[in-house]
């Protein structure tokens, strides 16, 4: 073995994901236990022999354990302007670019930040932050995957709330490296469909699962969804590009859109739930967790969309694997209104 501060290794991230001691990896490589703290430590850099070990005795290939860092030559790029002078941020590699991510609330709460910017300066708290995946998405439930994922692979993920064209959006930009689109019903081609006209040929489109959509009324309302429909309500609606909101215009007609606006589903059961609005499109998971009544619309695929050319990125690969699992295919079928169908299938756009 041999010293390379310059080399990355995932070990300690993928062995922690396993929850294994350092002690559980040596034997199952059949090295030293020394061996392995110094490799994590990045004071050794394994032979050929003890890098095919470790990766054998952890399920994966040698190149999604050690990496070449990309090179940081040159300053990184904000994924997107900064609201202010004095923020937290976030760091991640996606293709060739170094991008700093302003702080802002995500789908999974508050994240560790890797580094603050004060003043106009910025100041990491890390040289090396853990491997991560970003993503641009509205799944209420996306922290089961991050779970998963963090568990099986020890990589971050981020998940920026974007409905659905906006995320491809940031795709089609190189700003994400994963965009989660739910724009068609459950057995029509609606994804494949939209990024196509979205972003052209050159993607390939995961299924996560099927959800039901629906309009969410006060839970003393149990009225029908048509005669919902013929009645004067007070509709909130989610933004244009949404998926939520492609369903309430396709109900709502030729009638005015709502003037109310909400963030993400969750925020469509809030106002409702507050009093604020009468009635909304959301998924049955929002709603039911806001105690309110639900009126099934349609079931939608919900797919994640990455681009072709890094199919073989280890954080591509890691994701995908996770959702195959068996145990996160049990947590969907959990969730009120998703269902596993399909989930895990790769097709190509």
């Amino acid at each position: 073995m041999s010293t390379d501060s310059h080399l990355l290794n995932l070990v300690r991230a993928r062995r922690t994901g396993r929850g294994w001691s350092q002690q559980k990896l040596a034997d199952r490589a059949g090295i030293a236990r020394a061996s392995v703290s110094a490799i994590e430590i990045q004071r050794l850099v394994p032979s050929t022999a003890a890098a095919l070990a470790i990766a054998a005795a952890l399920d994966c290939r040698v190149e999604d354990l050690f990496q070449l860092p990309a090179s940081h030559s040159v300053e990184p790029d904000w994924a997107w302007p900064m609201p202010s002078r004095e923020r937290r941020y976030w760091r991640a590699e996606i293709g060739s670019r170094t991008l700093l991510y302003p702080y802002e609330s995500t789908q999974l709460g508050t994240i560790e930040h890797d580094g603050v910017m004060l003043a106009g300066e910025l100041r990491p708290r890390t040289e090396t932050p853990p491997p991560t995946l970003v993503m641009a998405c509205c799944d209420p439930a996306v922290g089961l995957l991050a779970g998963e994922l963090a568990r099986t692979s020890g990589i971050r993920l981020l998940a920026f709330f974007r409905p659905s064209r906006q995320a491809l959006a940031l795709l089609k930009n190189g700003l994400v490296h994963v965009a989660g689109s739910h724009l068609g019903h459950a057995r029509e081609a609606g994804n494949a469909t939209a990024v196509e006209r979205e972003l052209g040929t050159g993607y390939r489109l995961v299924r996560v699962a099927e959800w039901e959509e629906g309009v969410a009324t006060a839970a003393s309302d149990r009225t029908s969804l048509r005669a919902l429909m013929k009645s004067k309500q007070r509709w909130v609606a989610r933004e244009l590009g949404s998926g939520a909101r492609q369903c309430l215009d396709e109900l709502l007609g030729s009638r005015p859109a709502p003037r109310r606006l909400a963030r993400d589903h969750r925020g469509v059961a809030d106002a409702i739930r507050s009093g604020w609005a009468d009635a909304g499109v959301c998924l049955r998971i929002a709603a039911e967790e806001a105690s309110l009544n639900f009126l099934s619309v349609r079931n939608e695929a919900y797919d994640l969309c990455f681009a072709e050319a890094i199919a073989n990125d280890p954080r591509i690969r890691a994701l995908v694997k996770a959702i195959q699992s068996s145990s996160f295919r049990q947590l969907v079928d959990d969730l009120p209104g998703y269902q596993s169908t399909g989930i895990g299938a790769v097709v190509r756009v």
